[in-house]
């Protein structure tokens, strides 16, 4: 049976390593979630400089279909 050169096997079979450097850190607490920014109350929006976009036909696509009359 070869073995390997630098390898270590022990007589028993793997085992799992015990050495600090080894061992998984303990996990630290997580840190806190951020803040939530302040609701700016009667804060109003600045209208934008080139005024809003008005389409032509804006009307027309909102414009009420003709109500149909019941058959009787």
């Amino acid at each position: 049976m070869e073995v390997e050169k630098g390898a270590y096997y022990d007589e028993v079979g793997c085992a799992t390593p015990r050495r600090c450097e080894c061992q998984i850190p303990v996990a630290s607490l997580p840190p806190p979630a951020p803040k939530k920014k302040p609701f700016a109350l009667g804060k109003k929006r600045v209208p934008p400089k080139n005024g809003y976009f008005h389409p032509p036909d804006l009307d027309l696509f909102f414009a009420m279909a003709p109500t149909r009359q019941a058959c009787a």
